[in-house]
């Protein structure tokens, strides 16, 4: 048996999260990531494959690079042939960007040491038609400046129960925030404003409901210190509009930092 770690892209417009569901629709099965991926394995090896991804996406969000692991039966397959191979079974809105193989102790969820996402806002009333699928159009440009003054909250150890959303079943609300902030350019889609937030994990729709009440702080005219009052409140009624979940990209996975709590 052979490891296999898998990079991968998905449009999440069609999907219903990442975690398969079984039973999700009056006990019929949703289409979701994990699903398809688990169908296109089974496909090629003649037999259920189960998938270990780094972690869940919900409905309508993106991701730019998933990772996600598997055991082969077979262990004479070249790590490249994946790529072809499951493309080949695969729909068109999930891709294999990279496969390699990975110790046998590995899991995409538990050794991954952090998880990146970037949300994308366009400041236009009336996006192209093209663009609709992956933004979060607002009708005007926010201050990027008090954007980042207020992110400068978000920074280690943090009690992030403000921005947990009912039904969260996480045995914990702290997690441990790397980095966070705005900017244009630098990758950025043309005219967008990107908010990218790092972390050892996050709560159930988090980053959305980050995104969505720095937009509405700055609107307000808000500042750092208020901000940073929302967040410390851990009152979850204090926390602005969940932002839509359309703008959202997991980015990146990372393993090789320093492993905390999940």
């Amino acid at each position: 048996m052979t490891n296999i770690l898998l990079t991968i892209s998905y449009d999440g417009t069609d999907f219903c999260g990442w975690q398969r569901q079984d039973k999700a629709d009056r006990g019929n099965a949703v289409r979701t990531v994990q699903g398809e991926l688990e169908a296109a394995l089974e496909k090629m090896f003649r037999t259920h494959i189960p998938l270990y991804g780094s972690g869940r996406t919900d409905s309508g969000v993106h991701a730019a690079a998933q990772a996600a692991n598997f055991f082969s039966p077979a262990d004479s397959i070249p790590e490249k042939n994946y790529v072809r191979a499951l493309n080949g079974l695969l729909p068109q809105d999930i891709r294999i960007m990279q496969a390699q193989r990975v110790d046998e102790s590995f899991n995409a969820r538990f050794s991954a040491t952090s998880r990146i996402y970037r949300y994308f806002i366009l400041p236009e009333t009336v996006p192209l038609a093209s663009r609709t699928r992956y933004v979060w159009c607002i009708p005007r440009r926010p201050d990027i400046d008090v954007l980042n003054a207020m992110c400068s909250c978000l920074h280690g150890e943090i009690d992030c129960a403000t921005f947990s959303a009912a039904g969260d079943q996480s045995l914990s609300t702290c997690r441990f925030i790397d980095s966070a902030r705005f900017f244009t350019g630098e990758g950025a889609d043309d005219g967008c404003l990107v908010f990218e937030i790092g972390a050892n994990a996050f709560l159930w729709k988090m980053v959305r409901s980050i995104t969505g009440t720095l937009i509405q702080c700055e609107q307000k005219g808000m500042n750092a210190d208020d901000f940073r009052s929302i967040l410390e409140s851990r009152d979850r009624r204090r926390a602005g509009t969940t932002a839509p979940p359309q703008g959202l990209f997991l980015w990146d996975v990372r393993f090789d930092g320093v492993r905390r709590h999940v």
